[in-house]
């Protein structure tokens, strides 16, 4: 005959949580699913955020001392232990990946080049054979000499930046003044042809 006496588990469990009191109560540990103890193990000063380096090894810059060591810096990637102090490894030269997109930018901007001093040409070719009068002959002339300078301009420009690729070179290779100079140009050339055009109306 089974004892009726015995507390069921139900009972049982109910009898813990309420013995353990509020401190320890299941909701509390829902809410706190760690432990004092590993809480009171965690440091209690947060440490700084580490400097970001545009090295992609996250070397970090550093001298030589005297005796020609490098120096040492903590470790914080140890999980079981206090971070150690680990020795700064030396930087060693790679060569640097120039990516294709470089290259391919380069050479887009001097088909543009290209493409701006045929325009110009074109025009100035249709201009002369066109016209008849010396005005537009003159114009002609001016068109021609521009084509042919936008043209050495964009080469040169190529050539120059192929160059700092080729070197590994950091410096800009934007040019501000170039297409400036080529639009205050043509628009000044046209300007003046229109003007011309007028006057003798």
């Amino acid at each position: 005959m089974a004892d009726t006496t015995s507390p069921t588990r139900h009972e049982r469990e109910s009898t813990d949580l309420s013995d353990n009191g509020g401190h320890d109560s299941l909701i509390r540990r829902i809410f706190s699913p760690f432990s004092s103890s590993a809480l009171a193990s965690l440091p209690q000063k947060t440490f700084q955020r580490r400097p970001r380096y545009t090295r992609a090894d996250n070397v970090p810059e550093a001298q030589q001392d005297e005796h020609g060591q490098m120096p040492t810096v903590r470790d914080y990637h140890a999980i079981n232990h206090v971070p150690p102090q680990v020795r700064v490894p030396k930087k060693v030269a790679t060569p640097i990946k120039v990516e294709g997109k470089v290259w391919f930018a380069n050479e887009r901007t001097w088909i543009s080049y290209l493409q701006t001093s045929v325009l110009v040409g074109t025009f100035a070719l249709a201009l002369l054979n066109a016209s008849k009068d010396q005005v537009a002959r003159n114009f002609a002339y001016v068109y021609a000499v521009f084509s042919i300078a936008v043209l050495v301009y964009g080469y040169a420009l190529y050539q120059h930046r192929i160059t700092m690729i080729r070197r590994r070179d950091p410096g800009h290779f934007d040019q501000v003044l170039g297409p400036v100079l080529i639009s205050a140009f043509l628009f000044f050339a046209v300007l003046a042809n229109f003007v011309i055009r007028i006057r003798e109306l």
